[in-house]
């Protein structure tokens, strides 16, 4: 059995390799969802470690319960050197005292063991025991990611882990894939006794273990992305506040470091501003069990479910600058708002594979300009979005390749900016806010703890719109074109037409004619339009990201 397993390893091997195209082997390891990873899902993490701060190593043990869904032949396991993965026992579902262990093969940062052989839908239990010292982030959160050893103002320790993009097992072993999420985790981290250390969820308890440790014990009781499991240790000290919300009581816990504590009594009341705005805009908090904290980092931030990382200097704006150039942006902490943004879209909604991060970047991005507009105006939430879009680059298309590791933020930041764009956007042509505000609530209900694709999301507002936006997603997410409007004022008549666009490419916009009012027309990509449309001059509504080009009348 173990010669068919890895023989059948080989074949998936060259399989991978010859779909990677330009992407290396690993990468096609990590990125895929095939055969050693689509008949089993994760049910639960158990997660065991110790960090070693004298020599930045860390070791332990993953306790990994997973459901088996239909036969299968080999299991993948991730963990990237120069982690090792020491053994592999599985445990018997009768008695979980009696294991054995199972024999793997490694290749690069993936280990493959023969598959598990009981019937369909019952649970399994894998232990995997490791060791090493992990890969060093560079310049966290950005890639590459891994553990973060430093040191805070008073010189001591400070230690977290940024792995977006780089992905999970650059400091654990486990199935490195954002398509699969536990239902639950746990987290058990030993540190020195004179730190503290926070982590995702609800504290459970604390152990001294009388040499020099103590060994923290959190825990999730809703899925979780893998990247967002992580644990924070340093000086930390806490203070909370019982926040009214949509689904009653929720509790927001704020642990920073001590000299930090009055900085962010103040700083912090952006959360409870934050978490009125979005839950009128998205519905309510996703993970109300979990709770919601804000974390001291030693990085500028991210989304880490139910435990935020803050490292923004308790400034205003973007560490103290507005990305927008408008002034709207340094009236809010951006970090508090946008890294909480995700909560509802990237750790409540989270697609299947990173090549729609998107759906995570574009809608979080999108937030801040709904976050000003709740609590400043709609005038002014478009100022900011507008004003962010001297960002967008174009140089490569928001969705990038599928089944590989190719996370389209570390090429371009688009995601981000022009996602937001293309999303204000629809709402614009929607024409109806309440009915938008419906849609994005509905994606949180519908998709409420779900892993997702990019043609989902598209499908699910199309149809609460009733308006078909297969076009414009085309344009805007799998090309860099920005659509061209091409007019022409004739004998006081005004025609048109979409260039630099898709075949079939047919967005409605606004426009305004003689200074009046601004009314929507209907482009095609066919030959200009001869429109009854009067005007002797047009302007574009700036709510919408095109380009524009006037003809010269032929007479």
């Amino acid at each position: 059995m173990k010669k068919i397993c890895f023989l059948l390893y080989s074949v998936l091997c060259v399989v991978t390799s010859a779909t990677a195209q330009q992407f290396t082997h690993a990468d096609s390891l990590r990125g895929s969802y095939g055969s050693s990873r689509n008949w089993w899902d994760v049910t639960k993490y158990d997660l065991h470690v110790k960090f070693n701060l004298q020599d930045s190593s860390i070791s332990g043990y993953n306790d990994m319960q997973f459901k088996i869904l239909h036969k299968g032949e080999i299991m993948q396991i991730d963990l990237q050197e120069p982690l090792l993965l020491d053994s592999i026992c599985h445990f018997e579902r009768q008695n979980l005292r009696r294991s054995k262990k199972v024999s793997f093969k490694k290749d690069g940062n993936a280990y493959f063991i023969p598959a598990m052989h009981s019937a369909n839908k019952t649970i399994e239990y894998l232990r995997i025991y490791f060791h090493g010292k992990p890969t060093v982030a560079v310049n966290p959160p950005w890639l590459p990611g891994g553990v973060i050893w430093k040191t805070d103002k008073l010189h001591r320790p400070w230690i977290t882990v940024a792995c977006q993009g780089q992905g999970a097992s650059v400091w654990y072993p486990c199935k490195d894939h954002q398509a699969d999420e536990p239902d639950s985790a746990e987290m058990h981290i030993t540190c020195p006794d004179t730190l503290v250390c926070i982590g995702n969820g609800r504290l459970r308890g604390t152990k001294n273990n009388g040499d020099g440790t103590a060994t923290y014990d959190w825990a999730v009781v809703n899925p979780i992305n893998n990247y967002c499991l992580i644990p924070y240790i340093g000086k930390y000290v806490n203070f909370n506040e019982r926040y009214s919300g949509k689904k009653g009581p929720l509790d927001m816990s704020y642990w920073v470091l001590d000299y930090n504590l009055e900085k962010a009594k103040k700083q912090f009341k952006d959360a409870s501003r934050m978490m009125e705005a979005f839950e009128y805009w998205f519905g309510p908090y996703p993970f109300y069990e979990d709770g919601y904290k804000l974390v001291d980092a030693p990085h500028l931030g991210m989304e880490h479910q139910s435990a935020t990382a803050y490292g923004n200097g308790y400034k205003n704006g973007y560490a103290g600058k507005d990305l927008s150039g408008t002034g709207w942006g340094l009236k809010w902490d951006f970090i508090i708002v946008h890294e909480s943004g995700h909560e509802w879209f990237g750790n409540n909604i989270t697609t299947k594979d990173i090549a729609d991060m998107w759906v995570h970047e574009g809608f979080t991005c999108y937030s801040e300009s709904l976050f000003i507009e709740y609590f400043y105006g709609k005038e002014a939430g478009k100022e900011y979005l507008v004003g962010d879009r001297k960002s967008i680059e174009n140089k490569f298309p928001m969705i990038s390749s599928y089944g590989v590791n190719n996370d389209p933020a570390a090429k371009t930041s688009d995601i981000y900016y022009k996602g937001a764009s293309m999303i204000h956007m629809i709402r614009k042509i929607i024409n109806d806010d309440e009915k938008f505000r419906g849609i994005l609530r509905g994606l949180n209900k519908d998709f409420y703890h779900q892993t997702v694709t990019s043609d989902q999301v598209e499908h699910y507002i199309s149809s609460r719109s009733r308006i078909d936006f297969s076009s414009l997603f085309n344009q805007y997410l799998r090309t860099v074109m920005i659509p061209r409007l091409e007019y022409r004022i004739h004998n006081g008549k005004v025609d048109y037409k979409w260039v630099n666009c898709i075949p079939g490419f047919h967005m409605p916009v606004k426009v305004m004619l003689d200074k009046k009012t601004f009314s929507f027309i209907y482009p095609t990509d066919k030959s200009i339009k001869e429109s009854n449309i009067v005007g002797t001059d047009l302007k574009i509504d700036d709510n919408f990201y095109i380009d524009s080009k006037k003809l010269e009348d032929q007479k």
